[in-house]
């Protein structure tokens, strides 16, 4: 096998990093995977991370279940797991979690003091807290589109949400004013599981996104690069009743 240093997509690693990877466990990972029964020192080659640190961190990593640990003859050797494996043992953790998530909403609704307000700052926070969203299936998500919202997001981090949201079978009710993409936003929405309205854009020109979801309120603004989520079960409730007021107005 070959000890050169890997090219490391940039992309891949903070991938890895987002579903729980540390920056050095990502390179390791990484590095196992490209040259197969790898050693201490021919991790430490590829990764140019010190041996010691190199061994420090995989003891944690094989206790994670990202790595696993074989002999050849007396000699050991770091082994990657699958990344079909890796999707796997995500799938086991997110099941995990799953088990005491009453629990924890019970841990959070104990807390008197309401609303609660999140902020996100920049593209990254927006889209991290627009897929918020996803994580209360069986709620309908009502609110006003905003183009010039969607078009900071790439396709493919469109047709990410979009997958997502359709999988877990999370209606999308949106008014949105015309532009030069809203024909062909709403062309799709049978099959996106969503229902669109537009509404002329010189009368309302819009540029914020607003979501209602579940017990939350949503608020997106490209200009200032911020997204707000605000939870409050009678602000929700009354946003969501003026959304219902606009959208039996409009023809």
């Amino acid at each position: 096998m070959s000890s050169e240093k890997p090219t490391f997509s940039k992309n891949m690693l903070e991938t890895l990093q987002k579903i729980g990877m540390e920056s050095k466990h990502a390179k390791i990972y990484v590095a196992c995977l490209e040259i197969g029964n790898a050693s201490i020192i021919e991790i430490s080659r590829k990764t140019g991370i010190k041996r010691t640190t190199v061994y420090e961190n995989i003891e944690q990593m094989v206790r994670d279940g990202f790595l696993k640990e074989t002999f050849q003859g007396k000699r050991k050797k770091i082994v990657a797991l699958n990344p079909q494996e890796l999707k796997d043992l995500l799938k086991k953790q997110e099941s995990l979690l799953d088990q005491i998530m009453p629990q924890l909403l019970a841990a959070g609704n104990a807390n008197s003091i309401k609303p609660k307000i999140w902020t996100y700052q920049g593209k990254e926070g927006i889209l991290s807290a627009y897929e918020d969203s996803l994580n209360y299936p069986g709620s309908e998500i009502v609110g006003w589109a905003s183009g010039e919202v969607v078009c900071m997001f790439s396709q493919k981090e469109c047709d990410s949400y979009i997958r997502k949201r359709v999988e877990k079978k999370i209606m999308q009710t949106l008014i949105m004013p015309s532009d030069k993409s809203s024909e062909e936003f709403t062309s799709n929405d049978k099959h996106q599981l969503r229902r669109t309205k537009i509404v002329d854009s010189s009368e309302y020109p819009f540029k914020i996104e607003i979501n209602i979801y579940a017990n939350r309120v949503a608020i997106f603004s490209v200009k200032d690069k911020l997204a707000v989520i605000l939870e409050s079960e009678p602000i929700a409730l009354a946003m969501r009743m003026i959304f219902k007021m606009c959208w039996k107005v409009i023809a």
